[in-house]
């Protein structure tokens, strides 16, 4: 199940409000995708093509640049940023945060469910359509579909946007109790809590008729009590003793749906979501007497609370001020900044077109400037007389591990101003 995402699967976590309209596209995966969404293909230097030019292996399967940057297909708009990801698998490295983080929720299950649950971290990314979105239940016109929200590698394959996408294969392969954890891709915006590529686990559990007959509730009550119980140790498990609320929500693939929040630090945290699987997905895959009960939460963003941890990029830093601070088996030891190096701020500012997206612009801006790029932050709009809309954008540059020059920041910028306008065709002002 998919972590909840209000631009993607948790429109609304308030549940007074219906599930929202689907939002009409363009005809889904036409010959040729939308002409902006190829423009912004951010400049491929020749470091970056070296840097990812060496196959990868998941789950015994290789993985070649040319199998996922297809610079030919104009359904591709996958950069070398994003390859680069690809087998670097931090939630598999057991004195890393993430893999801290992932090995403390297994000793949960393997616990409180006597090692029931199958476990998969190595599963590949490169999934289909049909995976991603048709065997979840995402509507055909829903816009996670878009090219502007997921990386395509061609027409009927993307990196996968959620864990989610393993579900029915395992389904279908008699998996009945399962654990999936991997490196899920979405294209997203700049700041500290949001990254390209990050890392999901997803939960999943069927029952059987004879394991409610004699509860008092049907399939789907019953399923939800234990879903309920299950996901409330566990947040003890991770957090301890904290305050809990359940809030109903909205997703495609479970029906009733939750999300959990906890009150942590002074505030109100959502933990996961979660829900009882739609039937349908159940009779999909050869399972139609049962009921099963799903849930998906995202690492990084228990990882940054539990480990007191600022910024997402630091999550890949290889630096050892940062890789030396954490321990197998030692959850919740807090981060402590070894430097706190200045920002530079650079505006810029453009009138748009009908096609320009801000997601589009952070691609660009990710493909100049890779993991030195802080934010991209919208700080100002209007639209004057001849109904031409011009955007402001601040972009804030600044290494975690060292002291950025003016003249590398000048040249990062200028690159930035020059494939702006050449790929997403908008003019500078």
């Amino acid at each position: 199940m998919a972590t909840p995402s209000a631009a993607r699967f948790s429109p609304s976590s308030n549940p007074a409000r219906p599930p929202p309209p689907r939002i009409p596209l363009p005809h889904f995966l036409p010959p040729t995708p939308p002409q902006a969404l190829l423009r912004a293909r951010p400049l491929r230097t020749s470091a970056a093509v070296a840097a990812a030019a060496a196959a990868v292996e998941v789950g015994g399967v290789k993985i070649a640049r040319e199998d996922v940057v297809k610079e030919e297909d104009p359904t591709n708009n996958v950069p070398d940023t994003i390859y680069s990801k690809i087998g670097l698998q931090l939630h598999r490295r057991d004195n890393h945060p993430l893999g801290i983080l992932k090995n403390t929720i297994y000793n949960y299950f393997d616990k409180n469910f006597s090692g029931n649950f199958n476990k998969f971290d190595d599963l590949c990314p490169l999934v289909s359509i049909k995976q991603n979105f048709d065997d979840v239940l995402v509507p055909a016109d829903h816009v996670s579909r878009s090219y502007n929200d997921t990386y395509y590698v061609d027409a009927q394959t993307v990196l996968r946007c959620h864990t989610s996408a393993h579900q029915a294969e395992l389904l279908r392969d008699g998996h009945t109790h399962f654990l999936v954890t991997g490196d899920v891709y979405r294209r997203d915006s700049i700041d500290s809590t949001h990254y390209p590529c990050f890392h999901q686990m997803e939960g999943f559990r069927v029952f059987s008729p004879d394991e409610w007959s004699d509860s008092g509730m049907d399939g789907t009550a019953y399923a939800a009590s234990d879903l309920k119980k299950t996901l409330e140790g566990l947040a003890k498990h991770l957090f301890g003793a904290v305050e809990m609320r359940w809030v109903d929500t909205y997703f495609p693939f479970t029906n009733p749906s939750f999300e959990l929040e906890i009150y942590f630090q002074d505030d109100w945290l959502e933990v996961l979501g979660c829900g009882v699987t739609e039937q349908e997905i159940l009779k999909n895959n050869g399972r139609t007497d049962n009921v099963a009960w799903a849930f998906g939460l995202g690492l990084e963003r228990l990882a940054m609370v539990l480990f007191d941890i600022p910024d997402i990029r630091l999550f890949w830093s290889n630096d050892k001020r940062f890789t030396s601070q954490f321990s197998e088996g030692k959850l919740g030891v807090k981060f402590k900044p070894f430097s706190k190096f200045p920002p530079c701020y650079k505006d810029m500012s453009f009138w748009i077109n009908e096609e320009f997206t801000e997601n589009n612009l952070c691609e660009v801006v990710r493909g100049i400037a890779g993991d030195l790029v802080e934010e991209v932050k919208l700080i100002d709009n209007f639209t004057n007389k001849k109904g031409m809309t011009s955007h402001c954008y601040r972009i804030a540059y600044r290494s975690m591990e060292r002291s950025l020059t003016d003249e590398e920041i000048n040249d990062m910028q200028w690159n930035v101003r020059e494939e702006v306008q050449n790929k997403l065709k908008v003019e500078l002002r």
